[in-house]
């Protein structure tokens, strides 16, 4: 009788593995066509593994609580010639396959070959010279940056990326982390207390690793808000003050659609729709869905749209498709009580605008002669420098500024 894989599948663009939270089916178990197996925990959602024709559950290989990549094989499924037939499915050994030999590794800076078994030594290394006379670590050298493939190899072993042995001070040749080095410092910090991070906080700290590898600057502004809370109180149900940063942020970007462009080889790809993401705090992380089409609704039309998206995301019941296609991102940090913050734009965006919590500050009034109490909250933009520079961060940034004051046009 054939059989055929249950596979963890690619449950959206950016996800690459799941961690098991329920399993909803046996051994022996009967399955029909798209029914619902095992309950999986992605960054960003909850979601269902399903079944891909009828059969009988053979083998449980997924456990739960642990984390799968794509393509892993979580059970088997006896089925029937003609069930294989009728779908099309693949077999157990239609999708086994031998792994190709792991070709050799190139240092890209010295030009030099290594074999994927090659010990932590390497020959032809740099002379070291210190940068700076004196100091006891020798500094801009060649080999601190090199990784040998059994270094790399080990790190794959553990899960460690090149930014977590960032603290390690190497002793291998020009000043390079070995193997021995990061068994010392693990070691070290076994006796230390700590708790295995979830996929959503894996989630963040891939997202951000990525963000910086490009040049991110930020600007500031003070905003008054005034304007805003008392059109707010005087509606019902009542917008969120993110959802007119939401909206004027959309305004701003609509009249310089380069300012949210992103940088693909020698071109800046302008948006196509001003789709833009929200940051919820979630349990141990956030997550960022999409508002769509900012342009073309206003606050009140959104009210219902935006309270339904972050209701789902809290819950963690949104698809890969409510977080993907953004261009840009607001968040509120304003909620937690800060008055600045420096956010971070997502891999895939150039901009991130911010607001901090409302201060009650005097104001001079020129019409008065006085000062004033006034409703103040710092407005933070963090983008792309490569794309834009200070001066149009600036006035996109006071744009938005100025359309708070009117909301009642938002």
């Amino acid at each position: 009788m054939p059989t055929v894989p249950i596979l963890m599948p690619q449950l959206g663009e950016s996800i690459a593995e799941a961690t098991i939270i329920r399993l909803g089916v046996a051994v022996g178990d009967i399955v029909k066509t798209d029914q619902d197996m095992i309950e999986v925990e992605t960054n960003k959602a909850i979601m269902s593994v399903t079944t891909l024709c009828d059969g009988v559950v053979s083998e449980i290989r997924a456990q739960e609580g642990t984390s799968y990549a794509v393509g892993s094989v979580l059970g088997l499924l006896d089925v029937t010639e003609e069930e294989v037939a009728r779908t099309g499915v693949d077999t157990m050994e239609a999708t086994d396959s031998t792994p190709s030999e792991s070709p050799p590794c190139v240092d890209k800076e010295t030009n030099l070959h290594f074999a994927v078994d090659d010990a932590d030594t390497y020959t032809e290394a740099p002379t070291v010279v210190p940068s700076v006379k004196g100091l006891p670590v020798p500094t801009g050298t060649l080999g601190a940056h090199y990784i040998s493939p059994r270094m790399r190899a080990r790190m794959d072993d553990l899960g460690i990326r090149e930014a977590d042995i960032s603290a390690i001070a190497g002793t291998g040749a020009g000043g390079r982390v070995t193997v021995k080095d990061l068994e010392k410092f693990l070691d070290y910090l076994e006796s230390w207390p700590s708790v295995k991070a979830s996929p959503m906080r894996m989630a963040v700290a891939d997202a951000m690793r990525r963000s910086w590898t490009r040049p991110l600057a930020t600007v500031g502004i003070p905003a008054r808000i005034d304007n805003l809370l008392e059109h707010r109180s005087s509606q019902e149900p009542k917008p969120g003050l993110t959802l007119y940063l939401l909206r004027a942020f959309a305004v701003a970007i609509s009249e310089n659609l380069t300012s949210a462009g992103y940088l693909i080889g020698d071109k800046v790809v302008h948006p196509r729709s001003l789709d833009i993401g929200v940051a919820v705090q979630v349990e141990d992380g956030v997550v960022v869905p999409v508002v769509r089409q900012l342009d073309k609704k206003s606050v009140s039309e959104l009210i219902h749209e935006y309270a339904d998206l972050v209701n789902r995301t809290r819950d963690r019941r949104i698809t890969e498709q409510d977080c993907s296609g953004g261009i840009a991102t607001v968040t509120n940090f304003g909620t937690f009580g800060l008055t600045l913050g420096t956010p971070i734009p997502l891999p895939n965006e150039t901009l991130i605008l911010g607001i901090g919590a409302g201060v009650k500050k005097p104001v001079w009034s020129e019409q008065t002669q006085t000062f004033l109490p006034a409703t103040m909250a710092d407005l933070c933009l963090t983008f792309d420098h490569r794309v834009v520079d200070g001066g149009g961060a600036g006035i996109l940034l006071s744009r938005v500024a100025e359309l708070l004051q009117s909301p009642e046009s938002l």
